[in-house]
């Protein structure tokens, strides 16, 4: 059965379009990459759990804030080419990405040696003009982004 994650695509109006709330991924794999290294904030859910609710949840998890106040209006459904299906929600609001306190998750690091390490979901968060946004989500999400300008214009 396919791993089932939910998140929000925070968004705002910038100077040269929408922008976009983006984290990238913490833990030693991501700390030297830029490029297809940032992800909504996003996490998984059991069955019995509202998508919506998952959403909220771990963007308050992974950031380290409660989601703000507004509709969640759904993007849809995207899977990863490793099967993860992500189900994703537009939010208009601003948000202090340089003030956030990510959750931790625990691996042993490195690799076969034993010993387990503490390291942020999300290192540092950013906003993004929807080109440059384009180039740093993981190409999973990249689907997302693309919806993102039809909803907004509808």
């Amino acid at each position: 059965m396919a791993t089932t994650s939910a998140g929000v695509l925070l968004h705002r109006p910038g100077p040269a379009g929408p922008e976009v709330l983006l984290g990238h991924m913490g833990g030693p794999f991501w700390s030297r990459k830029d490029e297809g290294a940032w992800s909504i904030p996003k996490g998984e859910h059991g069955p019995d759990e509202d998508p919506r609710d998952a959403a909220a949840r771990e963007f308050a998890e992974e950031l380290g804030s409660p989601l703000p106040a507004g509709p969640l209006v759904e993007l849809g459904t995207v899977r990863t080419s490793g099967g993860k299906r992500i189900t994703a929600f537009a939010l208009a609001a601003d948000f202090d990405a340089d003030n956030i306190d990510p959750g931790v998750f625990t691996m042993e690091w490195p690799p076969r040696s034993g010993r387990t390490q503490e390291f942020p979901e999300i290192d540092r968060a950013a906003w993004f003009d929807l080109d440059t946004a384009r180039t740093r989500i993981t190409k999973g999400q990249l689907p997302l982004l693309d919806r993102l300008p039809a909803l907004l214009s509808g």
